[in-house]
C-alpha cells in the first residue's frame, strides 16, 4: 500500500511540531525518518497510524483519504521502542491478541489462530519460546515478539518508532539486518523512525531527514550521505569537520588563513559554511606551506588499517577562538611519512570542500 500525506500541521501549544511536511511512500519500501529529537518524526508516524490528528492536511492510503480513518480501519501495524507487550500473557498469546480481538465477523478460528501465531512466531525465529512469558525474554527477543504481533493481522503498512532504541549496540545492530532480511521477504510498506544515523543508512531503502518539522531532504542512503542538500543534513550524517569563513579569489578565508577550493558561482566576500569529512582532509608540516587551516595534534588513535587524528585549531577561526577541534583519517602509512606527533603543529588541506553560504540558501560543492 503506498503512503501520501499532504500538507501536514501539528502543533502542541505554541510548539510547532510538523510544518506544511508533505511526502510519498511507495508501496514495498521501507523507509526511515531520521532527525534529532523533537524534529516532527514520531509526530508524524503516529498521524500516519492514526493515534494522533493533524491540525491540517490530508493522509492517504493508496490514494484514498483516510484522514478522518479510525485506527483500528487503517490495517497498520504498530511496534514501539519499549515492546508494550502484556506481562500477564504468554508470547503464544501475545501474538494472538490482534487476532482474538477481531470483530466476531472477522475474527479466525482457533485453530487458524493457531496456526498463523505458530507461522509468525518461526517467521522471526523464536517459535521455541511460544510458552515463555515477556519477562522470560531478552530485550532483542521481546522486540520480535512484538513485531510478530504487529505482523498478525495482517497490516498493510508496518510502523516502527525507535524499534531497536532501548537495546543495547551489539543487539541493535544484529537486529537491523534481521528487520532488513525480514522486509526482503514480505514487502510490506514500512516506515521507521530514528535518531540514529547507522542504523537508518544500513535498512533503509530511502531516507527523509527532518528538522524542526520540516523535511531537509529525502533520498537514498547513499544520495543523502554523499550529497547532502542542507548544513544540517551534512553536520548529522557522519563525522564532520566544519569552518566559517568567506570567498577570498580562488580560496576560503577562514580566520587567518586560506583554504583552496572556493567554489566559483560565489561572489568574492559571500560568507560561508564549508564542511568537510575526516577522510577529506589531509596533513602537511606547517613550515612546508602557507596554505590550509593551522592545527595542532592533540591525541593519535590508531586502529585497524586507519589512524584518527584529533586537532585543536589555532589562530582563531572566523570570529571563533582558538580550539575548535577537527577530526582526520590518515592511512598508517601516511601518519608514518609525517612522524606525527602529539603536540605537532600542522596545516589542514582538504582534497574536496561541500560550501553553503551562510544564509543556507545556496549550496555548491567544490
Amino acid at each position: 500500500m503506498s503512503i501520501q500525506v499532504r500538507n501536514i500541521r501539528k502543533t502542541f501549544g505554541d510548539f510547532i511540531a510538523l510544518d506544511d511536511v508533505s511526502l510519498d511512500f511507495p508501496a514495498g519500501e521501507l523507509v526511515a525518518l531520521l532527525g534529532p529529537s523533537g524534529c516532527g518524526k514520531t509526530t508524524l508516524l503516529r498521524i500516519i497510524a492514526g493515534l494522533e490528528q493533524a491540525d491540517a492536511g490530508r493522509v492517504m492510503l493508496d490514494g484514498a483519504d483516510a484522514s478522518g480513518t479510525h485506527v483500528r480501519e487503517r490495517q497498520v501495524g504498530f511496534v514501539f521502542q519499549h515492546y508494550a507487550l502484556f506481562r500477564h500473557m504468554t508470547v503464544f498469546d501475545n501474538v494472538a491478541f490482534g487476532m482474538r480481538m477481531k470483530p466476531r465477523g472477522q475474527r479466525p478460528s482457533e485453530k487458524e489462530t493457531r496456526t498463523k501465531v505458530e507461522e509468525l512466531l518461526t517467521l522471526v525465529q523464536l517459535e521455541w519460546l511460544a510458552d515463555r512469558f515477556p519477562a522470560q525474554l531478552s530485550g532483542g527477543q521481546r522486540q520480535r515478539i512484538a513485531l510478530a504481533r504487529a505482523l498478525a493481522v495482517e497490516p498493510r503498512v508496518l510502523l516502527l518508532d525507535e524499534p531497536f532504541g532501548a537495546l543495547d549496540a551489539k543487539v541493535r545492530k544484529e537486529l537491523r539486518r534481521w528487520l532488513r532480511k525480514l522486509h526482503d521477504e514480505l514487502h510490506i510498506t514500512s516506515i521507521f523512525v530514528t535518531h540514529d544515523q547507522e542504523e537508518a543508512l544500513e535498512v533503509a531503502d530511502r531516507v527523509v531527514l527532518m528538522d524542526r518539522g520540516h523535511v531537509e531532504q529525502i533520498g537514498t542512503p547513499e544520495e543523502v550521505y554523499r550529497q547532502p542538500a542542507t548544513p544540517f543534513v551534512y553536520g548529522f550524517l557522519g563525522s564532520v569537520n566544519f569552518f566559517h569563513g568567506r570567498v577570498d579569489g580562488g580560496n576560503l578565508r577562514v580566520g587567518e588563513d586560506l583554504l583552496p577550493h572556493a567554489p566559483h558561482e560565489l561572489d568574492a566576500g559571500s560568507e560561508v559554511i564549508a564542511f568537510a569529512r575526516p577522510h577529506e582532509l589531509d596533513l602537511v608540516p606547517d613550515t612546508h606551506t602557507d596554505t590550509g587551516v593551522a592545527a595542532r595534534v592533540m591525541r593519535i588513535h590508531a586502529f585497524g588499517v586507519s589512524v584518527r587524528v584529533e586537532l585543536e585549531g589555532l589562530n582563531g577561526l572566523s570570529g571563533m577562538s582558538s580550539g575548535q577541534h577537527f577530526e582526520v583519517e590518515l592511512t598508517q602509512q601516511r601518519v608514518a611519512e609525517l612522524a606525527l606527533a602529539e603536540g605537532q603543529n600542522v596545516r589542514l588541506l582538504p582534497s574536496r570542500l561541500k560550501v553553503f553560504q551562510r544564509n543556507d540558501a545556496i549550496g555548491a560543492s567544490a
